[in-house]
């Protein structure tokens, strides 16, 4: 429990604005650098249990246990919950994870970047979400792509640890779902491990991310759907100050 703590943290001071300025990278978007962090669920495969095990069949037809992960603009975790039966909705696992439950992260005025599978949250944590599709305008358009841009390095982060432990996680894992968080876990410092010294994969299999509805018995689903208007009305703007805007005054 010691090395995961100082393995798999949450950024503070420099650091954070690091992540945030990686975010902007990842998205071509500066307006982007407020995003320090982006989350997303992963089904970990598992023998079907003895007990209760239609609870753990989920929605790509096997038994599995849920990883929920958020990571940094590399692809490095930040946070990691496991434990969860395949069949519990991302949203409803977010719900009853400890970064959730605590507001632990983000720090207040930044925000982490989630798929459609999540509702759009400004409390307790600020997750912003991507605009339903159809989109309505060209504003929304840009930011779903921006967005995407820079949440997707998430599912890149879940498809390294599954090609750096093919053999635990392309097939049926085989230890009590009790265990499974213990093996998820060390993997995922290994994960950090190997990335910090540079040894980086490239992704064999990267999650394909759900962006149904929230689940529909989550009572926070439309908390926080006004948010992502600014911030997709900052990505709209252009990058460079157009001359021309500041040649008179139009107040």
């Amino acid at each position: 429990m010691g090395i995961l703590r100082r393995v798999i943290s949450f950024p503070t001071g420099d650091d954070l604005e690091a992540v945030g300025a990686g975010f902007a990278q990842l998205s071509g978007s500066p307006a982007l650098s407020r995003a320090v962090g982006a989350i997303d669920g992963c089904h970990i495969r598992i023998k079907p249990p003895a007990n209760n095990s239609h609870c753990y069949f989920d929605r790509k037809l096997f038994h599995s246990v849920q990883l929920q992960a958020i990571t940094d603009h590399r692809g490095k975790f930040l946070d990691v919950f496991v434990g969860y039966p395949g069949s519990v909705h991302d949203a409803r696992v977010l719900r009853n994870s400890p970064v959730y439950a605590g507001g632990l992260y983000p720090p207040a005025g930044k925000c982490i970047l989630g798929d459609g599978g999540y509702p759009c949250l400004s409390a307790p944590i600020c997750l912003i979400t991507p605009y339903r599709e159809p989109v309505q305008n060209p504003v929304q358009a840009r930011f779903n792509s921006k967005h995407s841009r820079a949440r997707s390095i998430v599912e890149r982060a879940f498809g390294m640890l599954k090609t750096r432990w093919r053999c635990i996680f392309f097939k049926a894992l085989e230890v009590s779902p009790a265990f499974v968080p213990e093996v998820v876990a060390c993997c995922a410092v290994l994960h950090n491990l190997a990335l910090a010294n540079g040894d980086i994969v490239e992704p064999e299999d990267e999650e394909d991310h759900d962006d149904g509805p929230p689940d529909a018995h989550n009572l926070a689903a439309r908390v926080g759907e006004h948010v992502p208007d600014n911030l997709a009305a900052a990505v709209f703007a252009p990058n460079i100050p157009v001359p021309a805007l500041h040649e008179h005054d139009y107040l």
